[in-house]
């Protein structure tokens, strides 16, 4: 699970608890203006996550880390899918961030309002 906190203009994503080393990851750090969209879309995260490289796949219990699908890098972590939000990123490593967060409402409230 990730925690989302607010440090001047960045966004923290702090991975937590044994997820890190699941992730291969312990924290990650997005300027504002690199977040172009949060949402949350369960529908769109099922089936195939793409390649592992590094990364923790077991089906229907986690999918954490870094994974490529369709020429893009996607970071994961992501055990409960109800609790799955999508961060879509632009002039980053990654293209996404799918993470699994403790309540959805609230960390895309935090994410949207980047006042």
């Amino acid at each position: 699970m990730i925690t989302i906190s607010k440090n001047d203009n960045h966004f923290i994503f702090k991975v937590n608890g044994m997820h890190k080393l699941w992730a291969f990851k312990s924290e990650l750090s997005i300027p504002f203006e690199n977040i172009t969209n949060a949402h949350q879309d369960t529908e769109s995260v099922k089936g195939w996550k793409g390649w592992r490289a590094p990364g923790t796949s077991i089906p229907s219990i986690i999918t954490a880390g870094t994974f490529y699908k369709d020429g893009n890098k996607i970071f994961w972590d992501v055990s409960n899918i109800e609790n799955c939000i999508i961060v879509d990123l632009k002039d980053e490593d990654y293209k996404q961030l799918i993470i699994e967060v403790q309540n959805p409402t609230d960390a895309l409230q935090i994410l949207n309002n980047k006042e």
